[in-house]
């Protein structure tokens, strides 16, 4: 660590620092921040160190946007820390780190025997998209802590690792953490839809989540079919729209807009006149001018009537589509 020099810093200052008062101490060590001073890093990280666990909390904050070789290993270490409150800000303030030359410091992290040490340091990794992060992410999609397997799937997401699709299918439909799954199943969206092997790992995987029992998940496959376009999923879609969370149906209702899955037409009608939540509506008549069958044009101009304005503008919009065949 650079030696902190006390001549850099006003006497008045140096002995509020010093003060016996961590609150004093936690204020000067603001204030010392606000200047954004590459010369005051060291008292910053110091304040890593300090008695006080709220101050080291703080100093972890302060450090944020801040990427020098000295405060990502300083900060490395403090994700030890017996505090779980300063443990937590280290995490975050890595995690925003932007400069792909903090990874050194980093990359032992994602393979480290501590739970949340890993996770943080994958976490931490995921969008500095460094190639040598693939390994550790890899390594930890079986580790036993749903933390630690969340950020690997993230990393291997950010990276778009089409070689780890299979285990991300196996995560998709199988983790036992609800939201590992989740974010498998919207991993599942790096695949290229064009290569068959490819399509058929993630349409499979896909079609499962839809029958997941957390709606999340539902949500997140019901979204990533849509965004691949993998028409095969159509049926399992349509049977979504009458899934009893309307975030699955909204997501149902614009992939197969997005698959201009003419065989939905009726059953996205259907969302029209029947449901109380208007974005619903709204998201149905986008969804039946994407798709572009002219079978929808009286379900359309019915909609005209609506009572919200914005489904009728909508409405309007994708009529006047249909009429143009565009």
């Amino acid at each position: 660590m650079t030696p902190i020099d006390i001549d850099v810093l006003p006497p008045e200052l140096q002995a509020r620092l010093g003060d016996a008062d961590a609150s004093v101490r936690r204020i000067a060590l603001i204030e010392l921040a606000d200047e954004q001073d590459e010369d005051h890093l060291p008292w910053l990280i110091a304040g890593l160190s300090d008695p006080d666990a709220e101050l080291r909390t703080e100093a972890a904050r302060l450090l944020a946007g801040w990427e020098t070789p000295e405060v990502v290993e300083a900060l490395a270490a403090a994700l030890r820390d017996e505090s779980e409150a300063v443990r937590l800000a280290v995490a975050q303030t890595l995690s925003e780190l932007k400069s792909a030359e903090a990874a050194p410091w980093l990359l032992p992290l994602a393979g480290d025997a501590d739970a949340f040490v890993r996770a943080a340091g994958l976490r931490a990794l995921r969008e500095l998209r460094v190639s040598a992060a693939v390994g550790p992410a890899l390594a930890s999609l079986g580790h036993p802590s749903a933390a630690v397997r969340l950020e690997a799937v993230g990393v291997l997401g950010w990276l778009k690792q089409r070689a780890a699709l299979p285990e991300l299918a196996r995560l998709a439909n199988g983790d036992p953490d609800p939201e590992v799954r989740r974010a498998a199943t919207g991993a599942l969206g790096l695949a290229d839809a064009a290569q068959a092997e490819q399509a058929r790992i993630a349409e499979t995987a896909l079609v499962r989540a839809l029958a997941d029992v957390a709606w999340t998940v539902r949500e997140e496959a019901a979204a990533t079919l849509g965004k691949l376009k993998l028409t095969g999923g159509v049926p399992n879609l349509v049977a979504a729209l009458d899934d009893e969370y309307w975030q699955v149906r909204l997501k149902a209702t614009r992939a197969l807009g997005q698959l201009r899955a003419t065989t939905a037409v009726s059953a996205v009608g259907r969302l029209l006149d029947q449901q109380a939540i208007s974005n619903l509506r709204k998201e149905a008549a986008v969804a039946l001018g994407e798709i572009g069958d002219p079978a929808a044009l009286p379900l359309l101009e019915s909609a005209e009537a609506d009572p919200d304005p914005e489904v009728r503008k909508l409405a309007r919009l994708a009529r006047t589509r249909l009429v143009a065949g565009e």
